[in-house]
């Protein structure tokens, strides 16, 4: 099979009003609505995008089974773009996860459920989320694949080793990062594009982050979102307003990356598994 050289995608830097769903699901349809007249076959929205992220006990209110028609909604009008929208999941009675959906087809293809729920800081999910426990991985395009992994699961590299291990050609990050929410001497700003430029260049795979811009309360969402290149070069980069970003990724390169900075080939997973081995 011949696959497709080139794949469109993008970012949806939005802002979320707190705990109103339905009011944030209008504010989807109108950016999915965007994306696919401009062609875009994979689209990213930051975490929580439908709910807004300091909710505290307002969880049991905005959670969602995945039978929920508003979901449903969604699915609809992204057609054949895959699309990647945060939400919290209710997955049984007062069992709430910090989810993705991954929208395709009018179907949800897949749930990814945050791994790494952070306690530090100003952030406190560990008391309102369980843990998820699976990585995901889903077909965008013929030869064409993503894995997701939400905020704060990229801080942890052997998460972020564990998902690229099975070489998906684009790694989503949907993000909700505050100005100074993890400590006035911690930037935000600064090593976020630190970590995805790392992650980029180091596993040859482009990475697609979406953050939120506005105010929540006393938070100033930063934005920031941007595209990465196999090589960690930025393809597109938001500026300081909710927008739509896009760009235009290359299999080809992808793989001219890979090929010369072999780092799937030469992960000897084995080895990482024997010296881990004994620790917590």
């Amino acid at each position: 099979m011949h696959y497709q050289d080139r794949l469109e995608v993008g970012a949806a830097q939005i802002n979320t009003e707190l705990g109103d769903v339905d009011r944030n699901l209008e504010r989807h349809l109108e950016v999915i609505g965007e994306a696919r007249e401009n062609g875009l076959e994979l689209l990213v929205f930051p975490e929580l995008s439908l709910t807004g992220y300091g909710l505290g006990g307002q969880v049991m209110q905005v959670a969602m089974p995945l039978e929920d028609p508003r979901l449903a909604r969604l699915a609809e009008a992204c057609g054949d773009m895959q699309t990647v929208v945060g939400f919290v999941e209710e997955a049984s009675p007062g069992e709430y996860y910090n989810a993705l959906a991954i929208l395709q087809d009018g179907e949800i293809v897949a749930v990814h459920r945050k791994l790494n729920l952070p306690t530090y800081g100003g952030l406190e999910e560990g008391k309102w989320f369980t843990h998820g426990s699976q990585l995901t991985l889903t077909d965008v395009r013929p030869g064409w694949s993503a894995t997701q992994l939400i905020c704060a699961d990229l801080w942890n590299p052997a998460l972020v080793h564990a998902a690229l291990l099975p070489r998906p050609t684009v790694l989503c990050a949907p993000i909700n990062s505050a100005s100074g929410i993890v400590s006035e001497d911690f930037s935000n700003e600064e090593n976020w594009a630190l970590n995805v430029r790392f992650h980029a260049m180091t596993y040859g795979t482009p990475v697609i982050m979406a953050n939120r811009f506005g105010h929540e309360g006393q938070s100033h969402f930063w934005g920031g979102s941007r595209i990465l290149g196999p090589r960690g070069e930025i393809l597109a980069q938001a500026s300081d307003r909710e927008m739509l970003i896009s760009a235009e990724l290359s299999r080809t390169a992808i793989a001219r990356a890979r090929f010369e900075l072999p780092t799937h080939r030469d992960a000897d997973t084995p080895l990482i598994r024997e010296l881990m081995a004994g620790y917590r």
